[in-house]
């Protein structure tokens, strides 16, 4: 077996154990099943930045349309119990309950995203980072955990990302790199990606470049 097989064979099997750690911890995440036609009323007050159907016109603000169910309930609570830092969202959710932050997570996944354009001088090297990776600095494909045409895995918790504004996208991977530090301020560090530190790791071993390339090739996927 040669040098390079067994460097293949050890760069899959990390991604493996890695991808197990973090659906294990997924799986201890309930959520109460939402009900989308009570979460439209919900979701009135995030019409302003994420627009009626969750389709945002604001770069910075993410499409939450399509979104998986499960993942966006999640975030909804880790926001509101300030496990993860969005400073445009301070006490928003502080009258919410459990059922009503599923309800507005149910809507925002029956709505459909409105796919962008990928600049084409970006998509060779974005679509060969999220369909392959970067097996020389350790980076995994993205397809492996958020599919190969962006649809995430809504059973486990990856979210769907096909279509997303590119700017959010690296600017999430920039705030997971900055997550990676054991000293990071929590207000510039995105920090709620599991005990695995799936996406920090990840983020810490991409270069500027490499974001740039992949969050606008995720923005002209679907």
């Amino acid at each position: 077996m040669g040098p390079q097989l067994m460097t293949n064979m050890g760069y899959d099997m990390k991604k493996l154990i890695v991808s197990l750690f973090v659906l294990g911890g997924l799986a201890g995440f309930a959520h109460a099943a939402g009900d989308a036609d009570a979460g439209k009323d919900l979701t009135a007050m995030c019409a302003g930045c994420h627009g009626a159907s969750g389709n945002s016109a604001v770069a910075s603000f993410p499409k939450l349309a399509g979104q998986g169910e499960v993942y966006l309930t999640k975030q909804l609570h880790d926001i509101k119990n300030g496990q993860r830092i969005v400073v445009e969202m301070t006490g928003l959710l502080t009258g919410s309950d459990d059922q009503q932050m599923a309800d507005m997570a149910a809507y925002y996944a029956s709505q459909t995203i409105q796919v962008g354009e990928a600049k084409e001088d970006l998509v060779a090297l974005g679509e060969s980072l999220y369909k392959a990776g970067n097996a020389a600095t350790g980076v995994p494909a993205c397809a492996g955990c958020h599919s190969p045409t962006g649809q995430g895995n809504s059973v486990a918790g990856f979210p769907a990302l096909g279509g997303q504004h590119a700017t959010y996208i690296e600017t999430q991977l920039k705030k997971f790199q900055v997550g990676y530090r054991a000293d990071a301020p929590s207000a510039t560090a995105r920090m709620n990606d599991g005990d695995a530190r799936m996406m920090r790791a990840i983020a810490f071993n991409m270069k500027d470049f490499e974001m740039a390339a992949v969050a606008s090739y995720i923005q002209g996927l679907h």
